[in-house]
């Protein structure tokens, strides 16, 4: 094995350590929350995560697919983003979750 092919097999490890660490984290704010906006960013964190760790195996197995698979991930990730702005943006989301919450977890609490 050469020095660079040392070096690669290194970082690959560095970045799936640090990729590891990122979901975990991430995972902890999905759970924790806490309210509906940092849960969809957290999933939305969680997409780019997971887009992460498909480069770096495909670097790892010099797979050429897996950037297709990324990209359409990338793409999906997207959506789903501007989905839910369009719901937070909606009427409907105002009369289905901050009206209706007394704990003050979707928006300010009524007192």
């Amino acid at each position: 094995m050469s020095g660079s092919e040392e070096f690669l097999v290194f970082a690959e490890f560095i970045a799936l350590a640090l990729l590891s660490l990122s979901f975990l984290l991430t995972v902890l704010r999905v759970l924790i929350g806490p309210s509906l906006p940092d849960r969809v960013l957290a999933l939305d964190m969680l997409v780019a995560t997971a887009i992460g760790f498909i480069a770096v195996i495909g670097i790892r197995t010099g797979f050429t697919l897996y950037l297709d698979i990324a990209i359409a991930l990338g793409l999906v990730g997207f959506l789903a983003t501007v989905a839910f702005a369009r719901f937070v943006l909606s009427r409907r989301y105002e009369q289905e979750f901050v009206q209706r919450d007394t704990r003050g977890i979707y928006g300010k609490k009524e007192q």
